[in-house]
């Protein structure tokens, strides 16, 4: 029997594509001005993270020159 998992519905903006190239720093800035229910994390790509979903949370992941490498989603 399959199972499906219904992930919550979290308010505000959950995406951000826009922000792939841009520094770390500004997008956090912009993420969190266009959802104040989130806190951002910048992240090099391979950090390790935790597996648990929170509305409140949207990793940026950078690359080693602090540029944004996947679209910020929350997480």
């Amino acid at each position: 029997m399959e199972s499906i998992v219904d992930l919550p519905t979290c308010p505000g903006k959950s995406s951000w594509p826009e922000l792939v190239g841009k520094k770390a720093e500004e997008a956090a800035v912009v993420i969190e001005s266009e959802n104040p229910l989130v806190n951002t994390i910048i992240l090099v790509v391979g950090t390790p993270t935790t597996k648990d979903f929170r509305c409140d949370r949207v990793w940026i992941w950078v690359d080693e020159c602090g540029y944004v490498l996947r679209t910020p989603i929350i997480t």
